[in-house]
């Protein structure tokens, strides 16, 4: 089985990856808002290149208010036009990104900045959403919990608490599968971003549950991509709009 993560919007490299044998995982955060490395995305695309370069320095520096600051007095007069025009790129761009899965095995839960609703609308068969569900792919009991930590207000973001009951409902598996990390510093870091995206409620399930693996994405320039907790081996399966590769799991 092959394993990607942080698609963010980059279709030509998913349909390509999903065209090869096995099935294929997909760890959330299928569409692009913005990418760092060049301030391009949906965002971009619906605000204008000006605002984003000043939303992508504000947040890179760590001034989250600022932020939100900025992002209130763009939109203020203008909420509905706005509202429309997101909601409209955002449906196309899923669209867009699904397609690319057409035909393929494939299992798909969501990130912080997905909208759940709409992958498990539009994902055709035989693809399949999950999420706080278990799926036997080639022998292995897979558990899939999706989301991301409570940040900034995304669709995509869940609370430890739902986290929590998301991997009782799971129990033992042999691999977990999540968007987010657990909650160590090595790999819940962004070196670039400097935000911690880690979850206490996964890593306290990995303490108890052990499973074999766990693998997960979110954190595009992690300090380790891998880490050991006890008998559990959690990776990073990497950032896919960048590297275009996918993380194969014999």
């Amino acid at each position: 089985m092959r394993l990607v993560a942080d698609v963010h919007g980059a279709v030509a490299a998913l349909r390509r990856v999903a065209r090869e044998p096995g099935p294929l995982l997909i760890l959330g955060d299928l569409i692009n808002f913005i990418d760092y490395r060049t301030n391009r995305g949906i965002v971009t695309d619906v605000s204008g290149q000006a605002f984003t370069d000043q939303m992508v320095a504000l947040r890179t520096a760590g001034e989250s208010y600022a932020a939100g600051e900025l992002w209130r007095e763009f939109r203020k007069g203008r909420e509905a036009e706005l509202q429309a025009a997101y909601a409209e790129a955002i449906e196309a761009a899923f669209d867009d990104i699904l397609g690319a899965l057409d035909g393929v095995e494939s299992y798909v839960t969501y990130g912080n900045v997905d909208r759940p609703e709409l992958i498990r609308e539009k994902l055709a068969p035989p693809g399949r959403f999950l999420d706080g569900e278990v799926v036997n792919i080639e022998g292995r009991r897979v558990g899939f919990a999706g989301g991301g930590i409570v940040s900034i207000g995304t669709p995509g973001e869940v609370s430890e608490e739902e986290m929590a009951a998301k991997l009782e409902q799971i129990g033992d598996v042999d691999l977990l599968c999540t968007h987010v990390p657990p909650a160590l510093k090595a790999l819940q870091t962004d070196v670039v971003g400097g935000r911690a995206k880690g979850s206490l409620a996964i890593l306290e399930y990995i303490e108890q549950r052990q499973p074999p693996w766990h693998y997960f994405g979110d954190v595009h320039q992690p300090q380790a991509t891998t880490w050991r907790v006890g008998a559990t081996v959690s990776r990073n399966v990497g950032y896919f709009r960048a590297t275009g590769r996918a993380w194969n799991h014999a």
